[in-house]
């Protein structure tokens, strides 16, 4: 990890620097893909997974006893803490339902909002170094909750043809409709445009390589919604003399496992908090099973010293992290300050793991700098908030004037005249 003492304010845009997503240069070849699916369907997706993912398929549904079959491969172990996580994220993401109230603006003009689910949303699970059935999680409890009626999820096989099984015992868990074997650029394809076995969506989540970035970028041009521009996950440890440099080790080594691009950053008060913590990265580093990841991952990584817990603050502010832990004497106060990021872990005890498993908040949170911008996933991005307004005789009385004479002055006269005819009759 490099070391960065001090650093000057003319400096931090050098110093926060991600490592480079640049998906223009995958435009043609993802853009190649996405219209031979959208039209040939899953023929063409079918030819794209014995390509990439090197396994020949006769359909791509995922059956009903395919799934039974893999309920009973999963230790039971693995279901009971599956079934916690999946317990405290449906509490959660439960407690984040929109309750409109209607709102009298005048006498007579009454005006309110209901909330009503995305028909279709279309999940996506990364086959690649990991099963990450934590995501089907994170994405189909709130969908369900939503009242979402069809959850689509899309996820690569193994070269067997197969799915892991803890992804289709949280996919059968959290309410997911249907199952499809096809992953990267074809799986967004066969969501956004609908196959003759996939239906089309209205939304996709979920995270992928650079090619499902940029394939989710392309199809959000006029196709279909997304859930958030991502790039490669990253954390950001804020801590002071008073942490401990064993657990701030563990978190920035447990976002560097991530992947090559991932991007862990210390921003400390403490140069000797500093020192202890780049000692415990190595020795830890060592004990890894995905160690040589990590070690690619920590290039790009960075402990940063710097001169008060202010200049902290508004490093961290600047940086906009996608997990962000506090680790200070103070840490709730310090909480207060911070304006940008995705999720925040708060004091010695609260691992950015919790977050990614089982303490019930979402991991699917922008990356990149996008925390100044958006939110992460929550029962909001699944729903839509329509609005609805009833004017009585009264009301139009007493908005009536002013909508005619704004109308008037935006040389709108068919929009006035709708006001005129019915002042006419009140």
């Amino acid at each position: 990890m490099k070391k960065i003492i001090y650093p000057e304010k003319k400096d931090w845009m050098e110093i926060l620097r991600r490592p480079a997503l640049n998906t223009d240069t995958l435009r043609n070849t993802v853009k190649e893909v996405l219209d031979k699916v959208k039209t040939e369907g899953d023929k063409a997706v079918r030819e794209y997974e014995e390509r990439f993912d090197k396994v020949k398929l006769d359909s791509l549904g995922v059956t009903e006893t395919e799934i039974a079959e893999a309920e009973k491969e999963v230790p039971i172990e693995l279901k009971a803490a599956i079934m916690l996580a999946q317990k405290n994220i449906h509490t959660f993401h439960s407690s984040q339902r929109f309750e409109g109230k209607k709102v009298q603006t005048v006498p007579g003009v009454t005006c309110w909002q209901k909330a009503v689910a995305i028909e279709k949303v279309g999940l996506y699970i990364p086959g690649g170094t990991a099963p990450l059935f934590s995501t089907v999680l994170m994405l189909a409890t709130p969908a369900q909750i939503a009242g979402c009626k069809e959850i689509v999820l899309c996820t690569p096989p193994d070269k067997e043809g197969k799915v892991h099984p803890a992804i289709l015992y949280a996919a059968k868990l959290a309410g997911v409709n249907k199952i499809f074997k096809a992953g990267g650029v074809q799986a967004i394809a066969a969501m956004a445009y609908g196959t003759e076995s996939v239906p089309k969506v209205y939304k996709i989540f979920g995270p992928g390589n650079q090619y499902v970035t940029a394939a989710k970028q392309q199809v959000s041009l006029r196709d279909v919604a997304i859930d958030m521009p991502a790039g490669p996950s990253e954390v950001e440890v804020l801590a002071d003399e008073t942490a401990n440099p064993v657990f701030v080790a563990a978190d920035l080594l447990s976002q560097a496992e991530h992947g090559v691009d991932s991007q862990a950053m210390l921003i400390t008060t403490s140069e000797k908090l500093m020192k202890e913590v780049e000692y415990e990265v190595q020795r830890q580093l060592a004990l890894l099973p995905r160690w040589e990841i990590a070690e690619k991952s920590l290039a790009s990584s960075k402990l940063i010293l710097v001169r008060d817990m202010d200049e902290a603050i508004a490093l961290t502010n600047e940086y906009a992290p996608e997990h962000l832990i506090i680790e200070t004497r103070d840490y709730m106060e310090q909480a207060e300050r911070i304006v940008n990021a995705g999720s925040v872990f708060l004091g010695s005890l609260t691992p950015e793991s919790a977050g990614d498993y089982a303490s019930g908040t979402n991991h699917t949170l922008p990356t990149n700098g996008y925390a100044k911008a958006y939110s992460g996933v929550s029962l909001d991005s699944f729903i839509r908030k329509i609005t609805f307004q009833e004017i009585n005789g009264e009301g139009i009385q007493n908005i009536g004037p002013a909508i005619e004479v704004m109308a008037a002055n935006e040389q709108l006269g068919a929009h006035k005249n709708a006001v005129t005819v019915r002042l006419k009759t009140v």
